[in-house]
């Protein structure tokens, strides 16, 4: 038994270092002076200040991040509330269907997807740009919400809001008091997934992005093509370093709301 446990360790340890050495290589490089990465010449801060002083790039970057919250917030927000349909859904061959057509939604290439909001927004008019990524980001990001909040909904027990109902609580005290606390980690985990999802989806946002608006994940492959620099290497690392921070505070906030539910608040 200790033998395969040693075994389980090491093959983390080996996918681990597999996952994660090209990514501390190429932020490794990022510091390097010279131009390529065949050679370390010396320790230089210059590709990060060169990714600082590209006024453009910076437009890129709080493009990225507004789109990210708000899609997050928004899709957050309408997930909730069609894991609570799904959930309180009486007809159990309807409510499987529909859980089986959002399930499907996320099991779909990016690419499918991403063609088919193209097509849908050049049949009704939609200007390729700000309004085409964030519809996008919202749909593809709801799926995900669903399937992290629907699972403590199936955890609460029906008769905390049989028991709220009972001692005069009306139905919207029931939802913000009893439902929306119990199942807080779950809309905590899918905003930050949502969030995560749409920092670094490429296929769905090449697709419908427009001329003079773009995204990370689409600006780094534009710059790619054009050829590997070391500016790539220092905003890429600042990406990693971001997403790390991202997924901390993710579990920071959800360690802090693991605490028991006391009942409806008077």
């Amino acid at each position: 038994m200790k033998k395969i446990n040693n075994l389980q360790k090491l093959y983390l340890v080996a996918v681990f270092i597999i996952l994660y050495a090209p990514i501390f290589y190429l932020i490794f490089y990022s510091f390097n002076s010279g131009g390529g990465m065949s050679h370390f010449e010396s320790f230089t801060w210059e590709h990060y200040a060169a990714v600082f002083e590209d006024k453009r790039l910076i437009v890129i970057v709080l493009n990225t991040v507004i789109i990210a919250l708000l899609s997050a917030l928004l899709s957050t927000a309408i997930g909730v509330l069609g894991a609570m349909a799904i959930h309180f859904m009486r007809n159990k061959g309807m409510r499987n269907a529909v859980l089986s057509l959002n399930n499907i939604l996320i099991v779909s290439p990016d690419v499918i997807i991403g063609a088919s909001f193209l097509i849908l927004f050049t049949m009704i008019g939609v200007k390729l740009g700000f309004a085409s990524v964030l519809i996008s980001h919202i749909a593809f990001s709801i799926p995900i919400v669903v399937i992290m909040v629907l699972p403590k909904l199936q955890e609460m027990s029906s008769s905390l809001i049989d028991a709220a109902l009972d001692l005069g609580a009306s139905r919207r005290d029931v939802v913000t008091r009893v439902i929306l606390p119990f199942i807080q980690p779950g809309i905590f985990a899918g905003f930050f997934l949502a969030l995560t999802y749409s920092l670094d989806d490429f296929a769905v946002t090449f697709f419908v992005t427009g001329n003079g608006f773009s995204t990370l994940s689409v600006e780094i492959y534009s710059m790619a093509r054009a050829g590997i620099t070391l500016t790539i290497n220092a905003l890429s690392g600042l990406i990693f370093v971001i997403t790390v921070i991202l997924v901390l505070g993710y579990y920071a906030i959800s360690n802090r709301t693991k605490m028991p539910l006391t009942g409806v608040k008077k």
